[in-house]
């Protein structure tokens, strides 16, 4: 991988991603956490509703088979197909947010209306039977759409879960340790040019102290010269004679 330049601005940009990402891993993963929680409680409740409906269809398997006895042992199936004109019990799709995750739920809704064509069916006889079997298979289907809201919340919340999981995988264990790494670069670089200006400044700092003392050195040699120079003139003082001038 090939690192970027190793300045300042560099650093700063790199630890605001840094931050970033270590801000949205932790939040992917209380959302990862969460999710998990509703998965698990999802499949308590799927578990309880597919017995409760095994049960309720065992129920109506049994009433519509009494139904049957009840009207003579005829089909009463063609019966009610013919009288079912509009159906009594009809499904709309809602959206649920789990966690910031859209759930699809379906809820049923029971036309009573609907419904009143079959009430005079077996007015001769079964007519109560019949209606008992249609109360059960009322309540199965009630709850055959529940299983089918929390089976299509539990997949949707499956594949959430693993996706969430690969993104906090990536940044885990690929992007963050990338940032770090450019880091590490950058500010081992920044510490090695500190190093070599620090250097550099030394050695111009010793060459101007060395400067300075070698024309300090020379001025000191050329004051004591001229000094030498003053103490060896002749005085008038002297007891020396002068040469006698001939005019």
């Amino acid at each position: 991988m090939s690192m970027p330049a190793a300045n300042r601005m560099t650093l700063q940009s790199f630890k605001a991603r840094q931050g970033g990402a270590k801000k949205g891993h932790s939040l992917l993963k209380k959302k990862r956490d969460a999710l998990k929680t509703k998965f698990q409680g999802l499949l308590k409740d799927i578990v309880d509703t597919k017995l409760e409906v095994g049960q309720l269809l065992k129920d109506a398997s049994f009433s519509f088979a009494k139904a049957q006895w009840a009207n003579a042992g005829d089909d009463i199936t063609s019966t009610v197909l013919e009288r079912a004109k509009r159906p009594a019990v009809t499904l709309r799709l809602v959206a649920d947010n789990i966690a910031g995750v859209s759930i699809p739920v379906f809820k049923h809704t029971y036309d009573a209306n609907s419904d009143s064509a079959g009430q005079s069916l077996g007015v001769a006889h079964g007519g109560a039977v019949i209606n008992a079997c249609k109360d059960t298979y009322l309540k199965a289907i009630v709850r055959l759409v529940r299983l089918a809201s929390l089976q299509t919340a539990f997949k949707t919340l499956d594949e959430e879960i693993k996706m969430t999981s690969r993104r906090v995988n990536a940044l885990e264990y690929v992007l963050i340790p990338r940032i770090e790494k450019v880091i590490d670069y950058v500010t081992m670089e920044m510490d090695e040019q500190a190093r070599e200006e620090f250097f550099r400044v030394k050695k111009v700092v010793e060459k101007k102290k060395a400067k300075i003392e070698k024309e300090r050195l020379a001025e000191a040699q050329a004051t004591n010269s001229i000094s030498d120079q003053a103490i060896d003139a002749p005085s008038m003082f002297d007891d020396k004679k002068d040469k006698d001038l001939v005019f």
